[in-house]
Protein backbone atom coordinates (compact mmCIF):
# COMPACT_ATOMS: atom_id res chain seq x y z
CA UNK A 1 0.00 0.00 0.00
CA UNK A 2 1.47 3.25 -0.89
CA UNK A 3 -0.09 6.16 1.19
CA UNK A 4 -0.11 10.05 -0.60
CA UNK A 5 -1.03 12.98 1.20
CA UNK A 6 -1.13 16.15 -1.06
CA UNK A 7 -0.51 19.78 0.09
CA UNK A 8 -1.21 22.38 -1.01
CA UNK A 9 -4.34 21.76 -2.56
CA UNK A 10 -5.81 24.77 -4.72
CA UNK A 11 -9.91 24.13 -5.70
CA UNK A 12 -11.95 26.81 -6.67
CA UNK A 13 -15.67 26.17 -5.37
CA UNK A 14 -17.20 28.35 -7.53
CA UNK A 15 -19.37 30.40 -4.89
CA UNK A 16 -19.21 34.27 -4.31
CA UNK A 17 -18.01 34.53 -0.56
CA UNK A 18 -20.69 37.12 -0.82
CA UNK A 19 -23.39 35.17 -1.46
CA UNK A 20 -22.68 32.03 0.75
CA UNK A 21 -24.61 31.64 3.88
CA UNK A 22 -21.85 28.96 5.25
CA UNK A 23 -18.80 31.31 4.75
CA UNK A 24 -16.40 31.35 6.44
CA UNK A 25 -16.92 29.20 9.29
CA UNK A 26 -17.96 25.40 7.02
CA UNK A 27 -15.71 25.99 4.35
CA UNK A 28 -13.43 23.66 5.62
CA UNK A 29 -16.35 21.07 5.63
CA UNK A 30 -18.01 22.11 2.61
CA UNK A 31 -14.65 21.41 0.48
CA UNK A 32 -13.50 18.38 2.57
CA UNK A 33 -16.96 17.06 1.60
CA UNK A 34 -16.52 17.81 -2.33
CA UNK A 35 -13.38 16.97 -2.93
CA UNK A 36 -13.48 13.47 -0.95
CA UNK A 37 -16.24 12.96 -4.21
CA UNK A 38 -12.71 12.02 -5.85
CA UNK A 39 -11.56 9.51 -3.53
CA UNK A 40 -9.37 11.40 -1.79
CA UNK A 41 -8.39 11.22 1.88
CA UNK A 42 -8.04 14.59 3.05
CA UNK A 43 -6.30 15.39 6.61
CA UNK A 44 -5.68 18.45 8.79
CA UNK A 45 -1.97 18.92 7.66
CA UNK A 46 -1.86 18.49 3.99
CA UNK A 47 1.64 17.58 2.62
CA UNK A 48 2.95 16.24 -0.61
CA UNK A 49 4.75 12.89 0.77
CA UNK A 50 4.81 9.34 -0.83
CA UNK A 51 4.59 7.10 2.13
CA UNK A 52 5.22 3.41 1.24
CA UNK A 53 3.66 1.61 4.64
CA UNK A 54 1.15 1.66 7.00
CA UNK A 55 3.79 1.94 9.58
CA UNK A 56 5.57 5.06 8.07
CA UNK A 57 2.20 6.89 7.69
CA UNK A 58 1.66 6.44 10.81
CA UNK A 59 4.76 6.99 12.27
CA UNK A 60 4.00 10.61 10.33
CA UNK A 61 1.40 11.48 12.13
CA UNK A 62 2.72 10.69 15.55
CA UNK A 63 5.42 13.32 14.86
CA UNK A 64 3.27 15.50 13.87
CA UNK A 65 0.90 15.36 16.78
CA UNK A 66 4.11 15.22 18.94
CA UNK A 67 5.81 18.09 17.58
CA UNK A 68 2.20 20.26 17.95
CA UNK A 69 2.15 19.29 21.68
CA UNK A 70 5.65 20.60 22.23
CA UNK A 71 4.35 23.57 20.22
CA UNK A 72 1.53 24.46 22.53
CA UNK A 73 3.37 23.40 25.67
CA UNK A 74 6.09 26.14 24.77
CA UNK A 75 3.12 28.91 24.17
CA UNK A 76 2.70 30.66 27.69
CA UNK A 77 0.60 33.67 26.37
CA UNK A 78 -1.15 34.74 23.25
CA UNK A 79 -1.40 38.30 22.49
CA UNK A 80 -3.06 40.06 19.41
CA UNK A 81 -2.79 43.99 19.26
CA UNK A 82 -3.97 46.60 16.45
CA UNK A 83 -1.04 47.58 14.35
CA UNK A 84 -1.69 51.25 14.41
CA UNK A 85 -2.73 51.60 17.38
CA UNK A 86 -1.00 49.00 19.23
CA UNK A 87 -4.21 48.50 21.31
CA UNK A 88 -4.32 45.10 22.58
CA UNK A 89 -7.84 42.90 20.65
CA UNK A 90 -7.36 39.85 22.25
CA UNK A 91 -5.38 38.75 25.49
CA UNK A 92 -4.88 35.39 26.18
CA UNK A 93 -2.86 33.81 29.03
CA UNK A 94 -2.39 30.29 28.57
CA UNK A 95 -0.47 29.78 31.94
CA UNK A 96 -0.48 31.58 35.23
CA UNK A 97 3.17 32.98 33.98
CA UNK A 98 1.78 36.19 35.24
CA UNK A 99 2.82 38.20 31.93
CA UNK A 100 2.49 42.08 32.41
CA UNK A 101 0.83 42.92 29.25
CA UNK A 102 0.50 46.44 29.34
CA UNK A 103 4.46 46.79 29.98
CA UNK A 104 4.82 44.02 27.36
CA UNK A 105 2.96 45.95 24.11
CA UNK A 106 5.08 48.93 25.06
CA UNK A 107 8.33 46.72 25.03
CA UNK A 108 6.97 45.51 21.85
CA UNK A 109 6.24 48.87 20.25
CA UNK A 110 10.24 49.98 21.47
CA UNK A 111 11.57 47.04 20.19
CA UNK A 112 9.62 47.36 16.72
CA UNK A 113 11.16 51.05 16.65
CA UNK A 114 14.78 50.41 17.16
CA UNK A 115 14.68 47.28 14.47
CA UNK A 116 12.85 49.19 11.66
CA UNK A 117 15.49 52.12 12.68
CA UNK A 118 18.30 49.67 12.13
CA UNK A 119 19.07 49.08 15.77
CA UNK A 120 19.71 45.97 16.96
CA UNK A 121 20.36 47.30 20.52
CA UNK A 122 17.57 45.19 22.07
CA UNK A 123 18.25 41.47 19.88
CA UNK A 124 15.59 42.16 17.98
CA UNK A 125 15.87 39.75 15.14
CA UNK A 126 13.84 39.77 11.87
CA UNK A 127 14.22 37.45 8.41
CA UNK A 128 13.76 40.99 6.38
CA UNK A 129 10.67 39.83 5.23
CA UNK A 130 7.47 41.90 3.88
CA UNK A 131 6.13 41.29 7.10
CA UNK A 132 8.94 39.18 8.91
CA UNK A 133 9.26 37.48 12.18
CA UNK A 134 10.87 39.18 14.65
CA UNK A 135 12.07 37.11 18.04
CA UNK A 136 13.71 38.89 21.36
CA UNK A 137 14.21 38.10 24.98
CA UNK A 138 11.20 40.08 27.24
CA UNK A 139 12.45 39.34 31.15
CA UNK A 140 12.96 35.08 31.09
CA UNK A 141 10.67 35.24 27.74
CA UNK A 142 11.49 34.37 24.49
CA UNK A 143 8.81 36.53 21.85
CA UNK A 144 7.90 35.65 18.97
CA UNK A 145 6.19 38.21 17.23
CA UNK A 146 4.46 38.90 13.74
CA UNK A 147 2.90 41.71 11.49
CA UNK A 148 0.15 41.34 9.16
CA UNK A 149 -2.10 44.29 7.21
CA UNK A 150 -4.28 45.37 10.83
CA UNK A 151 -2.87 43.26 13.48
CA UNK A 152 0.55 41.99 15.08
CA UNK A 153 0.46 38.66 16.93
CA UNK A 154 2.55 37.75 19.72
CA UNK A 155 3.87 34.68 21.64
CA UNK A 156 4.94 34.58 24.79
CA UNK A 157 7.18 31.60 24.62
CA UNK A 158 9.19 29.37 27.01
CA UNK A 159 11.63 28.27 24.51
CA UNK A 160 12.66 29.62 20.77
CA UNK A 161 9.97 28.99 18.33
CA UNK A 162 9.90 25.86 16.56
CA UNK A 163 9.89 26.22 12.11
CA UNK A 164 6.31 24.29 12.12
CA UNK A 165 5.24 26.82 14.75
CA UNK A 166 6.37 29.74 12.92
CA UNK A 167 4.41 27.96 9.73
CA UNK A 168 1.13 28.17 12.13
CA UNK A 169 1.61 31.43 13.49
CA UNK A 170 1.86 32.92 9.98
CA UNK A 171 -1.18 30.96 8.73
CA UNK A 172 -3.28 32.20 11.24
CA UNK A 173 -2.84 35.79 10.49
CA UNK A 174 -3.64 35.19 6.90
CA UNK A 175 -6.61 33.38 8.02
CA UNK A 176 -7.54 35.66 10.87
CA UNK A 177 -7.81 38.95 8.91
CA UNK A 178 -9.74 36.93 6.22
CA UNK A 179 -12.33 35.74 8.94
CA UNK A 180 -13.00 38.63 10.89
CA UNK A 181 -11.83 41.86 8.34
CA UNK A 182 -15.41 43.15 9.13
CA UNK A 183 -14.36 43.21 12.88
CA UNK A 184 -11.10 44.63 12.81
CA UNK A 185 -12.56 47.82 9.94
CA UNK A 186 -14.71 48.39 12.52
CA UNK A 187 -12.41 48.66 15.34
CA UNK A 188 -10.32 50.83 13.49
CA UNK A 189 -13.31 53.14 13.02
CA UNK A 190 -14.83 52.99 16.58
CA UNK A 191 -12.14 51.60 18.72
CA UNK A 192 -14.59 49.60 19.65
CA UNK A 193 -13.27 46.43 21.25
CA UNK A 194 -15.16 43.10 19.55
CA UNK A 195 -13.24 39.98 19.54
CA UNK A 196 -13.98 37.67 22.72
CA UNK A 197 -16.10 35.57 20.39
CA UNK A 198 -12.12 35.06 17.83
CA UNK A 199 -10.92 33.30 21.38
CA UNK A 200 -12.38 29.43 19.82
CA UNK A 201 -10.45 30.20 16.46
CA UNK A 202 -7.37 30.86 18.20
CA UNK A 203 -7.51 28.25 20.50
CA UNK A 204 -8.55 25.77 17.36
CA UNK A 205 -5.71 27.08 15.36
CA UNK A 206 -2.78 26.74 18.24
CA UNK A 207 -4.16 23.74 19.38
CA UNK A 208 -4.81 24.97 22.82
CA UNK A 209 -6.69 21.96 24.16
CA UNK A 210 -4.48 19.92 24.31
CA UNK A 211 -3.46 21.03 27.38
CA UNK A 212 -6.95 21.73 28.43
CA UNK A 213 -8.34 19.78 31.56
CA UNK A 214 -9.40 16.83 30.80
CA UNK A 215 -12.01 13.86 31.96
CA UNK A 216 -13.04 10.36 30.37
CA UNK A 217 -16.80 9.86 29.29
CA UNK A 218 -18.87 8.27 30.86
CA UNK A 219 -19.88 6.00 28.88
CA UNK A 220 -17.95 3.00 27.58
CA UNK A 221 -20.35 0.54 25.68
CA UNK A 222 -19.22 -2.94 25.56
CA UNK A 223 -17.93 -3.15 21.87
CA UNK A 224 -15.99 0.42 22.45
CA UNK A 225 -14.37 -1.44 25.57
CA UNK A 226 -13.54 -4.43 23.75
CA UNK A 227 -11.91 -2.21 21.07
CA UNK A 228 -9.72 -0.30 23.43
CA UNK A 229 -8.57 -3.63 24.92
CA UNK A 230 -7.43 -4.93 22.22
CA UNK A 231 -4.77 -1.68 21.98
CA UNK A 232 -2.48 -2.30 25.10
CA UNK A 233 -1.77 1.51 24.75
CA UNK A 234 -4.68 2.58 24.87
CA UNK A 235 -5.80 0.35 27.58
CA UNK A 236 -2.89 1.48 29.68
CA UNK A 237 -4.18 4.81 28.96
CA UNK A 238 -7.87 4.66 29.94
CA UNK A 239 -6.49 2.94 33.09
CA UNK A 240 -4.21 5.80 34.53
CA UNK A 241 -6.74 8.43 33.30
CA UNK A 242 -9.04 6.42 36.26
CA UNK A 243 -6.72 6.72 38.21
CA UNK A 244 -5.64 10.26 38.26
CA UNK A 245 -9.55 11.08 38.55
CA UNK A 246 -9.54 8.63 41.80
CA UNK A 247 -7.99 11.72 43.43
CA UNK A 248 -8.73 15.18 41.08
CA UNK A 249 -11.61 15.94 38.97
CA UNK A 250 -9.61 16.36 35.81
CA UNK A 251 -6.10 15.29 34.49
CA UNK A 252 -3.45 17.19 32.12
CA UNK A 253 -2.15 15.07 29.06
CA UNK A 254 1.32 15.49 29.87
CA UNK A 255 1.07 13.97 33.60
CA UNK A 256 -1.24 11.21 31.75
CA UNK A 257 2.09 10.87 29.09
CA UNK A 258 4.21 10.98 32.40
CA UNK A 259 1.93 8.01 34.13
CA UNK A 260 1.83 5.51 31.34
CA UNK A 261 5.74 5.97 30.73
CA UNK A 262 6.64 5.08 34.15
CA UNK A 263 5.32 1.22 32.86
CA UNK A 264 4.80 1.03 29.50
CA UNK A 265 8.44 1.78 27.79
CA UNK A 266 7.61 3.66 24.62
CA UNK A 267 8.15 6.89 23.19
CA UNK A 268 6.38 9.76 24.23
CA UNK A 269 4.95 10.57 20.75
CA UNK A 270 3.37 6.94 20.42
CA UNK A 271 1.69 7.46 23.85
CA UNK A 272 -0.26 10.61 22.51
CA UNK A 273 -0.86 9.58 19.40
CA UNK A 274 -3.25 6.98 20.82
CA UNK A 275 -4.61 9.69 23.64
CA UNK A 276 -5.17 12.05 20.51
CA UNK A 277 -7.48 8.68 18.99
CA UNK A 278 -9.30 8.85 22.36
CA UNK A 279 -9.84 12.37 22.00
CA UNK A 280 -11.22 11.96 18.43
CA UNK A 281 -13.42 9.74 19.55
CA UNK A 282 -14.83 11.40 22.57
CA UNK A 283 -13.54 8.45 24.76
CA UNK A 284 -11.05 11.59 26.57
CA UNK A 285 -13.09 14.99 26.69
CA UNK A 286 -11.47 18.43 27.25
CA UNK A 287 -13.49 20.40 29.91
CA UNK A 288 -13.86 23.88 30.01
CA UNK A 289 -12.16 26.53 31.73
CA UNK A 290 -15.17 27.38 33.77
CA UNK A 291 -15.62 23.74 35.13
CA UNK A 292 -11.80 23.25 36.06
CA UNK A 293 -11.93 26.73 37.96
CA UNK A 294 -15.41 25.76 39.68
CA UNK A 295 -13.10 22.45 40.38
CA UNK A 296 -10.07 24.78 41.75
CA UNK A 297 -12.21 26.78 43.41
CA UNK A 298 -13.84 23.88 45.83
CA UNK A 299 -10.51 23.11 46.32
CA UNK A 300 -9.05 26.08 47.60
CA UNK A 301 -12.28 25.92 49.90
CA UNK A 302 -10.75 22.38 50.87
CA UNK A 303 -7.58 24.55 51.67
CA UNK A 304 -8.69 27.60 53.10
CA UNK A 305 -10.33 25.13 56.23
CA UNK A 306 -7.01 22.64 56.05
CA UNK A 307 -5.02 26.06 56.87
CA UNK A 308 -7.75 27.44 59.46
CA UNK A 309 -6.81 23.77 61.14
CA UNK A 310 -3.30 24.48 61.13
CA UNK A 311 -2.74 22.31 58.19
CA UNK A 312 -0.04 24.54 56.96
CA UNK A 313 1.12 24.64 53.08
CA UNK A 314 4.41 23.65 53.56
CA UNK A 315 6.48 22.14 56.26
CA UNK A 316 8.70 24.94 55.84
CA UNK A 317 6.50 27.35 57.97
CA UNK A 318 5.40 25.08 60.28
CA UNK A 319 7.28 25.99 63.25
CA UNK A 320 7.79 29.46 62.35
CA UNK A 321 6.61 32.03 64.84
CA UNK A 322 5.19 34.17 62.54
CA UNK A 323 2.99 32.47 60.88
CA UNK A 324 1.22 32.16 64.40
CA UNK A 325 1.43 35.05 64.75
CA UNK A 326 -0.14 35.96 61.50
CA UNK A 327 -2.53 33.23 62.01
CA UNK A 328 -4.23 35.45 64.93
CA UNK A 329 -4.04 38.55 63.26
CA UNK A 330 -5.68 37.74 60.44
CA UNK A 331 -8.65 36.91 62.54
CA UNK A 332 -8.99 40.82 63.14
CA UNK A 333 -7.68 42.36 59.43
CA UNK A 334 -10.12 43.98 56.98
CA UNK A 335 -9.59 43.17 53.01
CA UNK A 336 -7.50 46.51 52.56
CA UNK A 337 -5.37 45.43 55.56
CA UNK A 338 -4.79 41.92 54.02
CA UNK A 339 -4.12 43.42 50.38
CA UNK A 340 -1.62 45.32 51.85
CA UNK A 341 -0.08 42.41 53.64
CA UNK A 342 0.31 40.47 50.47
CA UNK A 343 1.59 43.01 48.44
CA UNK A 344 4.43 43.13 51.40
CA UNK A 345 4.92 39.48 51.82
CA UNK A 346 5.27 38.94 47.82
CA UNK A 347 7.67 41.75 47.32
CA UNK A 348 10.01 40.34 50.16
CA UNK A 349 9.71 36.88 48.65
CA UNK A 350 10.51 38.40 45.65
CA UNK A 351 13.75 39.79 47.08
CA UNK A 352 15.02 36.73 48.90
CA UNK A 353 14.66 35.13 45.65
CA UNK A 354 16.85 37.93 43.87
CA UNK A 355 19.17 37.30 46.20
CA UNK A 356 19.30 33.38 45.95
CA UNK A 357 17.79 32.67 49.88
CA UNK A 358 15.32 30.71 48.64
CA UNK A 359 13.91 29.22 51.47
CA UNK A 360 13.86 32.82 53.21
CA UNK A 361 11.53 33.34 49.97
CA UNK A 362 9.34 30.53 50.04
CA UNK A 363 8.50 31.19 53.66
CA UNK A 364 7.49 35.13 52.56
CA UNK A 365 5.38 33.63 49.66
CA UNK A 366 3.46 30.71 51.82
CA UNK A 367 2.54 33.93 53.86
CA UNK A 368 1.10 35.47 51.48
CA UNK A 369 -0.39 32.72 50.29
CA UNK A 370 -1.97 32.11 53.58
CA UNK A 371 -3.77 35.14 53.47
CA UNK A 372 -5.44 35.21 49.49
CA UNK A 373 -6.41 32.11 50.45
CA UNK A 374 -8.19 32.61 53.55
CA UNK A 375 -9.43 35.48 52.07
CA UNK A 376 -10.78 34.09 48.66
CA UNK A 377 -8.43 36.63 46.93
CA UNK A 378 -8.64 34.25 43.42
CA UNK A 379 -6.10 36.46 41.67
CA UNK A 380 -3.86 36.91 44.30
CA UNK A 381 -3.97 33.12 44.65
CA UNK A 382 -3.33 31.95 41.12
CA UNK A 383 -0.35 34.43 40.84
CA UNK A 384 1.26 33.61 44.22
CA UNK A 385 0.73 29.83 43.74
CA UNK A 386 2.85 30.45 40.68
CA UNK A 387 5.53 31.97 42.28
CA UNK A 388 5.63 29.11 44.29
CA UNK A 389 5.19 26.32 42.43
CA UNK A 390 8.54 28.21 40.31
CA UNK A 391 10.63 29.05 43.04
CA UNK A 392 10.05 25.09 44.01
CA UNK A 393 11.21 24.16 40.88
CA UNK A 394 14.36 26.09 41.83
CA UNK A 395 14.58 24.76 44.64
CA UNK A 396 14.71 21.51 43.58
CA UNK A 397 17.25 22.44 40.67
CA UNK A 398 19.97 23.02 43.34
CA UNK A 399 18.65 19.93 44.88
CA UNK A 400 19.19 17.86 41.68
CA UNK A 401 22.64 19.56 41.14
CA UNK A 402 24.01 18.80 44.75
CA UNK A 403 22.39 15.30 44.56
CA UNK A 404 23.82 14.39 41.15
CA UNK A 405 27.35 15.83 42.15
CA UNK A 406 27.39 13.48 45.36
CA UNK A 407 26.56 10.27 43.59
CA UNK A 408 29.31 11.16 40.56
CA UNK A 409 31.83 11.51 43.82
CA UNK A 410 30.67 8.66 45.59
CA UNK A 411 30.66 6.59 41.99
CA UNK A 412 34.77 7.88 41.65
CA UNK A 413 35.35 6.24 44.94
CA UNK A 414 33.54 3.00 43.94
CA UNK A 415 30.94 3.57 47.21
CA UNK A 416 28.22 2.23 44.71
CA UNK A 417 25.77 1.84 47.41
CA UNK A 418 25.58 5.81 48.12
CA UNK A 419 25.96 6.50 44.47
CA UNK A 420 22.71 4.57 43.69
CA UNK A 421 21.18 6.06 46.42
CA UNK A 422 21.91 9.58 45.13
CA UNK A 423 20.73 8.94 41.50
CA UNK A 424 17.93 7.73 42.40
CA UNK A 425 17.20 10.78 43.93
CA UNK A 426 17.88 12.84 41.14
CA UNK A 427 15.34 10.80 39.28
CA UNK A 428 12.51 11.27 41.98
CA UNK A 429 13.38 14.35 41.46
CA UNK A 430 13.07 14.32 37.37
CA UNK A 431 10.09 12.81 37.33
CA UNK A 432 8.64 15.50 39.92
CA UNK A 433 9.56 18.59 37.81
CA UNK A 434 7.13 16.54 34.69
CA UNK A 435 9.32 18.64 31.95
CA UNK A 436 8.84 16.86 28.45
CA UNK A 437 11.61 19.18 27.16
CA UNK A 438 14.80 17.14 28.13
CA UNK A 439 14.16 15.45 31.40
CA UNK A 440 13.06 12.14 29.69
CA UNK A 441 16.65 11.44 28.25
CA UNK A 442 18.01 12.40 31.42
CA UNK A 443 15.47 9.87 32.90
CA UNK A 444 16.91 7.14 30.84
CA UNK A 445 20.47 8.00 31.02
CA UNK A 446 20.02 8.02 34.98
CA UNK A 447 18.09 4.45 34.60
CA UNK A 448 21.01 3.15 32.82
CA UNK A 449 23.93 4.60 34.90
CA UNK A 450 21.75 2.84 38.24
CA UNK A 451 21.65 -0.69 36.21
CA UNK A 452 25.28 -0.44 35.89
CA UNK A 453 25.80 0.22 38.85
CA UNK A 454 24.29 -2.57 40.83
CA UNK A 455 26.25 -5.07 38.74
CA UNK A 456 29.14 -4.44 41.27
CA UNK A 457 27.09 -5.33 44.11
Amino acid sequence: MVYFQISPVGFNCGIDKNNCQRYPDHCKECVKAQLEKFGLDLKQNLKFTIIDSEERRTQMFQDLNWQKFLDVLNIKHILLIAKDSGLPLVDYPISGAGVDTQLLTGFIQANITFSESGSNSNGMISNGKVHPFYEFQYETFNILLKNREFIRICLVLDHKASDSLKILVSEFLNEYEARYLGKLERFISTRKLDFEDTIDFIIDTFNIMLVFPMTLTHIFLPDTLERIKKNPIQKAIIDFAKQLLASKQFFFIINLIDEVQKIVKIDANVILYEISQLLKNNFIIPTTIEIAENNILRFQETEATRLANNELISPIIANDDAIHELKEKAKYMSEEEVSKAIKSYTKKGETAEKALIYKEAQKEYEKALFLATGFDFKEDIGRISFLVLELDKKIKGLDLDYALKAGEKAEKRKDYINAINYYQQCLKILKDVQDFNGNESRIKKLGKKIVNLQKHL
